[in-house]
């Protein structure tokens, strides 16, 4: 079954260090590691991008954007799209609604003056509050890539207007297979490329025969180092083999699911445990 895939890249950069405490912008070290990404990676990607001629969209803190507007401009110039991802990678879930709109529209109004057309969100650690849709619809945005309770797009009712999510899923970030700090103690197992590339191309067979949404989140300070390219190479090669994967960017997703006569419509539903049932701990 022919289905559409994106590649995207979170471009965080040292925001997502910072958001553990400013005390790690003086670790030299780590900091370096983040700006691996920008200054190595991006670059690194955006040639296998332009090898191949695929799309992808690249979601940017506005730190990053601020730190780093070379990078944006070369993400722009080659044709990709900019989304979303917040000004200081902080989780909305531990944000107050007025610091998480504040940080939204800081981002936003950045990215935009950087010369992006910004028309979709995805919350720093997927750990979007349930006001976040909300607050998406609000400013304009067309898609959510944040939620993980479907593998398909779908049309999002926020209270504030319908906007299209474009679901993710653990299984396909490169964040889980790679990542390793002694401090913060963000230690997943550093996995062998190989490993990596068999679960995403396992992932991707299988979604073709249930007609998903493939849709890949990498990290440019993980994914930019050489090995880690040519596994995104070998899945690229495998997926264009098959002729049954269009690779599109996430706005581009978007706007088909919005498009579609027949679209699955949810209500954004927030959970309300009984009083008293579950620790508040």
């Amino acid at each position: 079954m022919k289905i559409d895939a994106c590649l995207t890249f979170d471009l965080d950069a040292e925001a997502a260090i910072l958001a553990e405490g400013a005390r790690y912008a003086r670790n030299a070290g780590v900091m370096s590691h983040q700006a691996y990404g920008p200054r190595v990676g991006v670059p690194r990607i955006l040639d296998l991008l332009r090898e191949y001629s695929l799309p992808a969209t690249f979601f940017i803190p506005g730190l990053t954007a601020e730190r780093y507007p070379q990078a944006v401009e070369t993400i722009l110039a080659a044709g990709h799209e900019v989304g979303h991802h917040s000004y200081a990678h902080f989780s909305p879930v531990g944000q107050t609604e007025d610091d998480e709109r504040a940080d939204f529209e800081r981002a936003l109004e950045l990215l935009r003056r950087s010369g992006a057309e910004v028309e979709g969100y995805r919350s720093p650690s997927w750990e979007p509050a349930w006001r976040t849709p909300r607050i998406v619809a609000e400013h304009g945005l067309a898609y959510d890539s944040s939620l993980m309770d479907a593998d398909r797009p779908y049309l999002l009712d926020t209270g504030a207007g319908e906007i299209v999510e474009l679901p993710v899923h653990w299984s396909l970030d490169d964040w889980e297979q790679y990542v390793y700090f002694p401090d913060p103690p963000f230690r997943s197992a550093i996995e062998s490329p190989a490993k990596v590339l068999d679960l995403w191309i396992s992932e991707l067979d299988a979604m073709r025969r249930y007609g998903c949404l493939f849709l890949l989140t990498c990290h440019p300070f993980l994914s930019g180092r050489p090995h880690r390219v040519e596994v995104l190479r070998a899945l690229i090669e495998h997926a264009l083999a098959t002729g049954e994967v269009e690779f599109a960017a996430c706005r581009d997703v978007a706007r088909r699911a919005r498009a579609n006569p027949e679209p699955d419509r949810r209500l954004l539903t927030p959970v309300e445990p009984e009083p008293g049932l579950y620790s508040e701990t």
